[in-house]
């Protein structure tokens, strides 16, 4: 589905990125976690094409998108959240949520992808995506534009950045549910246990290479006492 080949990314005559080689299934959680300055986001931005890499190749479902733009893989099913959400003063949820489908749709259909993002769909399908909305409610309405262009690979850094713990704990049951909501593979950057708990696999990176790959249990049982991760109390 996705795989990185040999890339390698420097800035200011230092490694960012050193070989990174990584393939990645359809229909995945994959989560990537490490110490601040790993690698971790410039790796999701170069697969966007935020950032392009000096050297290597990224291939996804089979064809060469290294030197493509962030349109163009937006186009092949690739979506980006970043770590803040966007705000738009004058435009509504309901707005944003068409022109993310790039289709007309109804309102009945947009409320429908509120639901599934855990949003009253009535109080906020007309509501402006300003500074009225909490970091957690916009962090659902933007989950809610990527689940409406059923895309692919869908990129996430840091979700958790910004947001209260209420609304994180809230936040793991649609990231539990990502595969039903998203319909395709999703790529997370994230320090939290709870979020690492429900990937399939963890890419642990350390000094801009791959450290090892591990299933959510082996990486937890090896990791969490080393402080790789970070824990989130529920109560």
């Amino acid at each position: 589905m996705l795989e990185l080949q040999n890339i390698y990314f420097e800035r200011e005559n230092r490694k960012i990125l050193n070989d990174i080689n990584l393939k990645i299934d359809t229909n995945k959680f994959i989560a990537i976690t490490g110490p601040n300055g790993s690698g971790k986001s410039t790796l999701v931005k170069i697969i966007m094409g935020i950032e392009k890499p000096d050297s290597g190749k990224i291939i996804f479902q089979g064809k060469d998108i290294t030197e493509l733009s962030i349109e163009k893989k937006a186009n092949l099913g690739i979506s980006f959240a970043f770590q803040q959400p966007v705000k738009f003063k004058g435009m509504t949820v309901f707005d944003l949520l068409r022109i993310a489908s790039k289709k007309e749709i109804t309102k009945k259909e947009a409320c429908e992808i509120l639901s599934q993002v855990g949003l009253c769909a009535r109080e906020y399908v007309d509501r402006e995506v300003n500074g009225s909305l909490s970091g957690g409610e916009l962090k659902r309405i933007e989950i809610a534009t990527v689940a409406i262009r059923q895309t692919k690979l869908t990129i996430f850094d840091e979700p958790e950045a910004g947001i209260d713990l209420w609304s994180f704990n809230n936040l793991i049951e649609i990231f539990e549910n990502m595969r039903e909501i998203v319909k395709g593979t999703t790529l997370i950057i994230s320090h939290q246990e709870r979020i690492l708990e429900i990937a399939d696999e963890i890419i642990l990176m350390k000094n801009g290479k791959i450290e090892k790959i591990e299933t959510s249990e082996e990486f937890l049982k090896n990791n969490v006492s080393k402080q790789c991760c970070k824990k989130i109390k529920t109560k």
